[in-house]
């Protein structure tokens, strides 16, 4: 099991808001690529696909990745905007303006009793 796992955490990538990030701010993405020094990367650092967070050895590599299909789905991947926290707030059925609230429909026993004019303390 420890075998697998490492294996799917070497191969991971970036996830999509990550590279949402990264394609809006060249600072964000300067911080990942700086991350790493240039001897331990794939071509010196040279070549690398920013949609794909992926570095290649050569600019050959790099172009047939760009004609590639795992490239292109990636591409189509982002052009979709990510999911804001916003969003998932109002999918739950959280609201950040809750506004001012309403008297809740559901009484007391004792107040549905007076709107009846019943007394509940009268024996019989």
């Amino acid at each position: 099991m420890g075998a697998i796992r490492r294996i799917k955490m070497k191969r991971r990538t970036r996830d999509i808001d990550q590279i949402h990030a990264d394609l809006r701010s060249p600072k964000h993405l300067a911080e990942h690529t700086d991350a790493k020094p240039v001897e331990d990367l794939p071509g010196l650092g040279q070549w690398y696909c920013v949609e794909c967070a992926k570095w290649f050895e050569s600019e050959n590599s790099m172009e047939q990745h760009t004609r590639g299909k795992p490239h292109k789905r990636r591409l189509r991947a982002l052009k979709e905007e990510p999911y804001s926290q916003k969003e998932a707030d109002a999918a739950v059925g959280l609201r950040t303006d809750n506004g001012t609230r309403k008297p809740s429909k559901l009484t007391t026993i004792e107040e549905q009793a007076a709107t009846l004019n019943l007394d509940l303390n009268s024996d019989g």
